[in-house]
């Protein structure tokens, strides 16, 4: 069974960094996508940042500029470095990972940015 386990995640000031990991377990292939999502208090999930393949990306145009998606060579790990953070990226992080028709999450890692 593929398990994906994030990491990272904390409490951190307005203006600050932090470094989110996200590493899949239970599986032996390579997935096509992988990302981030969120999640703040009383709205919907929406996308963060993706990486498709090796290196094709894109971020939600709140975060473009200031976070940074990678993931490893083998494609079971991913990656978001988030920087100058702000109150308002304050949510609960998902990891998610597709291969071909099937999509999976992680248990998601809270982030919280303080003013």
């Amino acid at each position: 069974q593929v398990r994906l386990v994030e990491s990272g995640g904390g409490l951190v000031q307005a203006g600050g960094s932090l470094r989110l990991s996200c590493a899949a377990s239970g599986t032996i292939f390579s997935f096509n996508s992988m990302g981030w999502y969120r999640q703040a208090p009383g709205k919907e999930r929406e996308l963060v940042a993706r990486i498709e393949g090796a290196s094709s990306t894109n971020y939600a145009d709140s975060v473009k500029g200031r976070f940074s998606i990678s993931r490893d060579a083998a494609r079971k790990a991913v990656y978001l470095q988030m920087d100058t953070l702000k109150p308002e990226d304050t949510a609960v992080y998902f990891c998610n990972a597709e291969f071909y028709s099937r999509s999976f999450w992680g248990q998601g890692t809270q982030v919280t940015v303080s003013s």
